[in-house]
């Protein structure tokens, strides 16, 4: 059964730093395509980078230059590195898996960001 768990979610004030993460479990870790979203509530969920199975990464042009997204096929985790965040970074942090051979995916339960002085 597959898993995802995120942690390190919480309250920040602006131009802080926060690192999430993502452990992943039941699942060949190393084979999926790894990503976070994130969603404010009534709006939908949005992509805020990935990182494919090759190592390649993608953002949000919101976030270019401001997070860093890794990933740890040893230890079957993604993380999020967030720095100078800004109060329109508060939202639900999800983790994404997805598996293009079988264009299956899975989600996180979600983790809460909150920046705020």
């Amino acid at each position: 059964q597959v898993q995802l768990v995120e942690s390190g979610g919480g309250l920040v004030q602006p131009g802080g730093s926060l690192r999430l993460s993502c452990a992943a479990s039941g699942m060949s870790f190393s084979r999926y395509h790894m990503s976070w979203y994130r969603q404010v509530p009534g709006e939908q969920r949005d992509l805020v980078a990935a990182i494919a199975v090759n190592g390649r990464t993608e953002y949000a042009e919101s976030v270019k230059g401001r997070f860093t997204i890794s990933r740890d096929n040893a230890e079957n985790t993604v993380t999020l590195q967030m720095n100078s965040v800004k109060p329109e970074d508060t939202a639900a942090y999800y983790c994404r898996a997805f598996f293009p051979p079988l264009n299956v995916e899975f989600w996180g339960p979600g983790t809460q960001v909150t920046v705020s002085s």
